[in-house]
């Protein structure tokens, strides 16, 4: 488990990796879906996923440079996690900040 919220534990990345999904999308999508985190922290984000391979960082060679993310299969056996984790939320009713 200690592994397993190294690699998720950010309040960031289950929110990167479920709005991503099973879609590939540009930076600036994932940004559009993501709305309340800074540029430079989703940078990061994204780069550390990367390096965990539960997402694949394309690049292509164009100009502007064209970069898109997309889940690879891990990632996908992620997601399908998370979907999880939104239906028990959603079964007991819970906030999504009940601290506020």
């Amino acid at each position: 488990m200690t592994r397993t919220m190294a690699t998720i534990g950010t309040k960031w990345k289950p929110i990167i990796i479920y709005a991503i999904g099973l879609k590939t999308l540009r930076f600036g999508e994932v940004f559009a879906r993501v709305e309340i985190i800074s540029k430079k922290v989703l940078t990061q984000q994204l780069k550390e996923l990367v390096e965990d391979k539960i997402i694949m960082r394309q690049e292509f060679d164009e100009v502007p440079l064209r970069v898109e993310y997309t889940l690879t299969e891990k990632g996908i056996e992620l997601l399908k996690i998370l979907n999880q984790l939104t239906l028990w939320n959603q079964k007991y009713n819970i906030p999504d900040y009940p601290h506020e």
